[in-house]
């Protein structure tokens, strides 16, 4: 059988800024900073003490099958958001079941706020006083398994744990299932929740910002750690057309490739080509690409080393170019499925999502780049590329357009 064209006609998301798709968008527009004291654990020692936590979080509103109380905080970000595509796509949550629909999830930390608990617990008392209830709850691969077990999936059921770029990953997987037809739907996305051992570690790294995440600024100084859950659903376009469905824009490819030269540095060579592969695969010019949603973490090497990569695949002219981070903070294993949904409601509705908190954009990144700063502006996008590095040399890039 010949591939068949992938539409998105769901989107869901739970995070710092709005939870569904239309809150989030509407404080994407706005570049709403989403950073607040945390909350979720102790943080004394801690000379840093922001992140980008979901506050108003209450899964038992917006699931329906799952125990709340059986599952760790980043299953149920997943389980949720996929509940609010399901209902956004307005595909009967019966006929996804019935039909081959399968759960894809990345995650860089799994349930770390779980193992948290596990050795904290072990470390006090002595293993016989962790919790039993905590041990199941601890598995990466719940995060998946919570979005089949909350809408009765019987398809694939697939945590992919490859760091910062695991959604685009997983939507690249996803989509590769629905064109040739391995399932009928699939539900591709990411979650992850803000837990000490991540806030910790990227301070040891020095990435960690204090209290404002400047991605493309002279005065950047690193992320700031965030939470939350981004799912898409993908579906067959003709199947889409046929029932009427709303559609937000096409997958028309993605690109992946891995380099290992550095463990936590990206290399520009490396991401370029990765780009080219997207292009390739999804049968675009460079020049076609109306806007990019980047990796844009805000740590000094990241921003050189990404505006270096795209300036090298696309030459003089670059498109309008965005980091989402800059209001919800490093999402991690969502991160990627965040930029994806900001990539098709800039097709849907006509705009160019902001870069927040810009006050002054760094010269070194060179002449010409439009980085959106602070609020939304309007502009038609028919192709739009969401770009996702990862520790390690983990690159994926996955490109959208819109459907005639």
């Amino acid at each position: 059988m010949p591939d068949r064209r992938v539409a998105v006609t769901g989107l869901g998301a739970v995070s710092c800024i709005g939870t569904g798709v239309e809150a989030f968008t509407a404080a994407i527009r706005e570049g709403r900073n989403g950073a607040s004291e945390i909350s979720s654990f102790d943080t004394d020692g801690f000379p840093y003490t922001v992140a980008c936590e979901v506050k108003d979080f209450e899964p038992e509103r917006l699931l329906r099958r799952i125990d709340t109380a059986r599952w760790g905080r980043s299953a149920l970000f997943a389980a949720a958001a996929a509940r609010l595509a399901v209902e956004d796509s307005g595909l009967d949550p019966g006929d996804l079941s019935a039909a081959r629909t399968g759960s894809i999830m990345g995650t860089t930390a799994g349930e770390s706020q779980v193992l948290m608990e596990v050795v904290d617990q072990w470390m006090s008392q002595g293993l016989k006083a962790v919790d039993p209830r905590l041990v199941p709850m601890a598995p990466a691969s719940q995060i998946a398994n919570a979005v089949s077990a909350e809408l009765h999936l019987t398809g694939d059921s697939q945590t992919i744990p490859t760091a910062c770029s695991a959604s685009n990953m997983a939507l690249g997987y996803a989509y590769d299932l629905v064109r040739t037809g391995q399932a009928d739907f699939m539900l591709a996305g990411g979650a992850d929740a803000v837990n000490r051992s991540c806030h910790a570690g990227f301070y040891r790294l020095g990435a960690l910002a204090e209290k404002v995440c400047r991605p493309f600024d002279v005065n950047r100084s690193g992320i700031l750690t965030g939470e939350g859950g981004a799912v898409l659903v993908l579906e067959p376009l003709e199947h889409a057309q046929a029932r009427g469905a709303r559609i937000y824009g096409e997958v028309l490819g993605y690109g992946v490739n891995c380099d290992a030269k550095h463990m936590v540095n990206p290399d520009a060579s490396s991401f370029a080509e990765c780009i080219r592969i997207a292009h390739r695969f999804a049968g675009v010019e460079a020049s076609q690409v109306g806007y990019i949603s980047a990796h844009g973490t805000g740590t000094r090497t990241n921003d050189i080393t990404e505006v270096t990569a795209v300036r090298e695949a696309f030459g003089d002219h670059i498109p309008p170019i965005s980091s989402v981070k800059s209001m919800i903070g490093h999402t991690m294993g969502a991160a990627s499925a965040f930029g994806a949904i900001a990539c098709l409601k800039a097709i849907q509705e006509g705009f160019l999502p902001p870069t927040a908190n810009l006050e002054e954009l760094d010269p070194a990144l060179g002449p010409g780049l439009d980085v959106v700063p602070n609020v939304a502006r309007p502009g038609r996008v028919d192709v739009a590329q969401n770009q996702g590095l990862a520790f390690g040399g983990n690159n994926v890039v996955t490109v959208f357009g819109r459907v005639a």
